[in-house]
C-alpha cells in the first residue's frame, strides 16, 4: 500500500514539473534545433530521464531540466560526428524583439547571427542560457555543470568576445550618391 502511495505523489510531483516546465524545454530545443518535431523529441526524452533520476531532480528542476537537455543534445552532435547547427535567424526571441520593416533590424539580426556562429559553442551556450533561457548565472552554472564562479566568467568573457565581434562588424552606411537620391 505504501510503494502505491509513493507512485501516486511520484506521478503528482512528475506531473506538476511536466505541466510547468515543458513549454520551456520545447523553446531551449527550438532554439538549438530551429526544428519543432526535433524539439518535441528532445523534450520527451528529457522528461524520461526526469522520471528514471527522479530521486535526483532538485526542488528548483528547470535548470537541471536544461542541464539533461545540453547533454542529450551533445551525445546526438557526437553521435552524428558534426557540429551543432547555427542558430536559425527565425529564432521566434530574436525577430519579435525587431520590426521587420526596418533594414536596420535585419542587418542587426545578421550581424548577431553571425557573430555568435564565430564564438565557441561554451560562448553561445552561456549566452543563450542567460539571454533566451533567462536563468540567472547560478541557475547557468548547475545547467552547464560548473561552479557560479566559473559561470559567471564564462558570461563575462562570451558577452566581451561577442561585443568585440558586433564592433568588428558594425557596417559603414555611405550617403546615397545625388542621382540616386531623386
Amino acid at each position: 500500500m505504501q510503494a502505491r502511495r509513493l507512485d501516486q505523489r511520484d506521478e503528482q510531483w512528475f506531473t506538476g514539473m511536466y505541466a510547468a516546465h515543458y513549454p520551456d524545454i520545447i523553446r531551449y530545443g527550438i532554439r538549438r534545433l530551429a526544428d519543432l518535431d526535433a524539439s518535441t523529441e528532445l523534450a520527451q526524452e528529457v522528461f524520461e530521464v526526469a522520471w528514471r533520476r527522479r530521486s535526483e531532480v532538485p526542488d528548483n528542476s528547470l535548470p537541471w531540466l536544461y542541464g539533461v537537455a545540453r547533454r542529450l543534445l551533445a551525445n546526438r552532435w557526437r553521435a552524428r560526428r558534426t557540429h551543432p547547427p547555427v542558430d536559425s535567424l527565425a529564432d521566434a526571441g530574436v525577430i519579435q524583439a525587431t520590426d521587420a520593416s526596418e533594414p536596420t533590424s535585419i542587418a542587426g539580426i545578421a550581424d548577431l547571427h553571425a557573430a555568435m556562429a564565430r564564438l565557441s559553442e561554451i560562448d553561445r551556450e552561456i549566452l543563450r542560457l542567460v539571454g533566451w533561457e533567462q536563468l540567472t548565472v547560478a541557475e547557468a552554472a548547475i545547467v552547464l555543470g560548473s561552479t557560479r564562479t566559473a559561470a559567471k566568467v564564462r558570461l563575462h568573457r562570451a558577452r566581451r568576445r561577442l561585443a568585440a565581434l558586433l564592433t568588428m562588424s558594425v557596417p559603414t552606411t555611405a550617403p546615397l550618391p545625388a542621382t540616386a537620391r531623386g
